[in-house]
């Protein structure tokens, strides 16, 4: 243990700070990443597969070699809800030694059986029957290997089978439908047509349902593709960057914005057992995805005023199925600290940029965690990672897991670092918690720009792709509506150039149910970039070498962005949360409430000041905590360099009294001095045994070292080993040795020992005790917006300062119950209670805050 290396012969202090990702920063390399993601993209890993578990068991493995976990005959693959798997997540802020293991949840999911989708005459004869395979080139060889392995369907779609005439609803936006009904179309019984982009697809089908259609397709259209087309001089896939028109883009309809997770068991666990509701955020009308090809087809006929009925047949395998989701952690010297790591492991296909590109940036980011303990490194707080599983349905395994373990994420987890896909472009993106915006910012900063020498990574967030048109006058044609689709999507940022969390990923379990600071990152697609064939088999490992990442640096900036902003968030004595830039972004959130509420075409009469001078009473008590934060890391700081100081002289005058009285021993009797040799092992730590299945089990080898903590009672002893622990990390920290805990309690001298000051025990007890009180603050910030009543018809969300929006899904809505009480509720008496309860919240975590 790290303790033995601290008291072994002469202090060498482990790396830690600096040191420590400098000797990182050096671990990631391309060749391990590209083999990474070749491993994982050999074939296809559906959620709940075969293939899919053994990708959990492989992860596993890997977990367990890096991290230097002692494999069992068995893999540790636990049924949710077990004790083995209650006990492998409630032991971590015991757990000894690293360890990790795979829980298996039973969601509702389903399968695609027939599919089918026709044209049909006003007789009902079939004029057009759609090819809806991919039939990929074999210039991709894995891509035209596994075209049919998974066939294209939309996840926890309606099995149905249904015919009307066809509506074009362009994106299927709130506003897109909102001018057809102005319009008088009456979408009773239709088929209606939209294309991807804009929001979530499941929000596409969820509002046409609701307005009374039999079912729903979803194209691909080249106008989204911005200069990277055919018309402007590029060859499809495989042959080029275009797209190839035969790709489709598979994924969930799932009513996101409602809520996340499994369907059948919104707010608690999806055990085998599970008590199950049928699941209202699934939708009722069926879909299907196809092709730009096919959706062109469609599209024509829509436009031409055609008449006659569009069939769309959808059969699914509607069923209960595991999924795996593989963890693992790394103790630290806090252990009741966890900073948590989380990417998803399955895909539709094989998924190469989504998400393989993000497992292979955290494999990075695993080994360099893994290079660092073996050089002796010990993070100052718990770590754990994730390996989350059916992502692609609905945000499947970290909701499952997260609301399994609510009460141990509000108790512990301190922050919640995503990564979906890490490389799909050239423009590198930061989504964050304001709290953690300058801690990402910097440490992008600190990271070299992947492919451009004498630049940061932070200056690839203005990178754009290399494509900018191949026609010969020279003028590539753009979509006018698609770019503004594209710059609505990059501009909710900060002054820094962080963007705000909506949902759509892994970390929505945690900021906007329970309200943990999040973080997602990686490099994403421009208009200029090649065609990124989302979710379709053309997301292959050639299309990711050839166009992404060539090369693959930007999966390994990524993996030591990711690695960087981990050792500050589980390295730094005072947590880097910025609270301070959090309270201001509150006020231009408020701003943007009221600029809309005065753009409304109905008046919208509510007073926002109360809740503004709030916010600014928000914003002074943060700056103090900006003071105490100061204040008490200074002052742990001062007390250990004080006493390190101190115990320096006199060892240094020891060694001046040793020397002459060598020299003395010598000169007058010729005999040499005996030899000096600090002892092996001058204190035998507690004596620990790790059973994962029952939780780890303390025995004591030693006695307690301060007499005002000696306590017959074991568990006063293992409290007073646990401070003792954190203790040493925190002198780790500072660069100073604690002195060794005596052989005995029946001589109490707090830390005195030859060669030794007093040690100030009390005094480092107290400003432990202080920056612990600042650490909880940092953490129940974000936490302060946690409202029970969660928001107006979706309260499984229960974040009130920020959450995906009502009719976006993907697209985050800042003070959103506030916010869409105006802009879509058209209401003032919900804004003024909105408000009310808002301002409620506010002047709650003032007080909780306070100095």
């Amino acid at each position: 243990m790290l303790r033995n290396i601290i008291w072994k012969g002469p202090f060498e202090r482990p790396l830690t700070g600096r040191a420590a990702e400098k000797y990182f920063l050096e671990v990631p390399n391309e060749e391990s990443c590209i083999q990474a993601s070749r491993d994982y993209t050999a074939a296809p890993h559906r959620a709940g597969s075969d293939r899919d578990l053994q990708t959990a068991k492989d992860f596993l493995t890997f977990l367990q070699s890096e991290l230097g976990i002692k494999a069992s005959s068995e893999p540790p693959i636990f049924p949710a809800g077990s004790i083995h798997s209650r006990h492998a997540t409630l032991m971590i802020p015991k757990a000894p030694v690293p360890y990790a293991w795979i829980d298996t949840y039973y969601p509702l999911m389903n399968t695609p059986l027939e599919r089918s989708l026709q044209t049909l005459d006003a007789d009902g004869k079939v004029l057009w029957e759609a090819d809806l395979e991919e039939h990929a080139e074999e210039e991709d060889p894995e891509a035209h290997k596994f075209s049919n392995s998974v066939p294209t369907f939309h996840g926890l779609s309606k099995g149905a089978d249904v015919t009307g005439r066809l509506i074009y609803a362009n994106y299927g936006l709130i506003e897109d439908y909102d001018a057809l009904v102005a319009q008088g179309v009456n979408f009773t019984g239709a088929i209606v047509l939209t294309r991807y982009g804009g929001n979530f697809r499941g929000i596409k089908v969820q509002r046409a349902q609701e307005l009374g259609a039999a079912g729903v397709l979803i194209y691909s259209d080249v106008r989204d593709d911005g200069t990277v087309t055919v018309q402007n001089g590029y060859k499809p896939y495989p042959h080029g960057p275009a797209r190839n028109p035969k790709a489709v883009q598979r994924g969930s309809v799932q009513f996101l914005s409602m809520y996340p997770g499994d369907p059948t068991t919104p707010g608690t666990p999806a055990y085998e057992n599970a008590t199950r509701t049928e699941g209202l955020n699934k939708p009722q009308i069926p879909s299907l995805p196809i092709s730009q090809e096919n959706g062109e087809k469609l599209l024509k006929l829509a436009k031409d005023g055609w008449n006659g009925t569009v069939r769309l047949n959808n059969q699914v395998d509607e069923r209960v199925m595991p999924i795996w989701n593989t963890m693992a952690i790394i103790p630290g010297y806090i252990k009741d600290e966890v900073v948590m790591l989380g990417n998803h492991r399955d895909a539709w296909v094989m998924g190469a940029a989504d998400p393989t590109s993000g497992t292979a940036s955290i494999h990075e980011t695993i080994r360099g965690f893994g290079a660092l303990m073996k050089k002796g490194w010990k993070p100052l707080r718990t770590i754990l990672i994730a390996s989350w599983d059916a992502e692609e349905y609905g945000l499947i395994g970290s909701t499952e897991w997260g609301e399994d373990f609510s009460e141990f994420v509000d108790k512990y987890v301190v922050a919640y670092l995503n990564l979906d896909g890490s490389a799909s472009g050239s423009r590198f993106h930061v989504q964050a918690s304001p709290s953690l915006a300058h801690l990402t910012y910097s440490a992008a900063l600190d990271v070299p720009h992947p492919t451009e020498e004498n630049k940061t990574l932070w200056d690839a967030t203005q990178d754009s792709g290399k494509y900018f048109g191949a026609r010969e006058d020279g003028n590539a044609v753009l979509d006018s509506e698609a770019v503004a689709v594209y710059e609505a999507s990059i501009n909710a940022q900060d002054e820094l150039g962080v963007g705000v969390l909506g949902s759509g990923s892994d970390y929505t379990i945690f900021l906007q149910r329970i309200g943990v600071a999040s973080m997602n990152h990686g490099f994403s697609q421009t208009p200029n970039d090649a065609v990124y064939h989302y979710h379709s088999v053309y997301d292959s490992e050639l299309w990711e070498e050839t166009y992404a990442d060539p090369g693959f640096h930007r999966h390994v900036a990524v993996a030591k962005h990711l690695l960087l902003v981990a050792l500050r968030l589980a390295g730094s004595v005072v947590l880097p949360l910025n609270t301070t830039h959090y309270a201001y972004e509150l006020e231009s959130y408020l701003d943007k409430v009221k600029a809309l509420a005065l753009a409304q075409s109905t008046e919208i009469e509510v007073d926002l000041s109360p809740l503004r001078n709030s916010v600014h009473s928000l914003q002074a008590a943060s700056q103090a905590l900006d003071y105490e934060k100061f204040v008490a890391e200074r002052e742990l700081r001062k007390i250990l360099k004080k006493w390190h100081k101190k115990g320096h002289k006199i060892r240094k005058l020891r060694r001046k009294a040793r020397k002459t009285y060598c020299k003395m021993l010598k000169k007058v009797f010729g005999k040499e001095c005996p030899s000096h040799h600090h002892s092996e092992e001058p204190h035998q730590p507690p004596r620990r045994e790790e059973d994962v299945s029952q939780g780890p089990k303390i025995v004591s080898s030693g006695r307690e070292v301060a007499r005002d903590l000696y306590h017959p009672i074991s568990e006063r002893r293992e409290q007073w080993q646990e401070r003792r622990e954190i203790m040493q990390g925190l002198a780790l920290y500072f660069g100073v040795e604690l002195p060794p805990p005596l052989p005995s309690s029946g001589e109490h001298t707090c830390g005195k020992s030859a060669g030794r000051p007093h040690f100030p025990l009390p005094k480092i007890l107290k400003a432990m005790k202080r920056i612990r009180t600042v650490n909880q603050k940092l953490v129940a910030f974000e936490r302060g917006f946690i409202s029970e009543d969660g928001l107006p018809s979706r309260e499984w969300y229960k974040h009130l300062g920020v959450a995906p929006g009502r009719w976006l899904g993907y697209g985050a809505t800042t003070l959103p119950a506030l916010t869409e009480s105006i802009t879509l509720d058209k209401n003032s008496t919900l804004a003024k209670h909105e408000a009310d309860r808002l301002q409620t919240l506010v002047d709650k975590l003032v007080a909780t805050i306070r100095v």
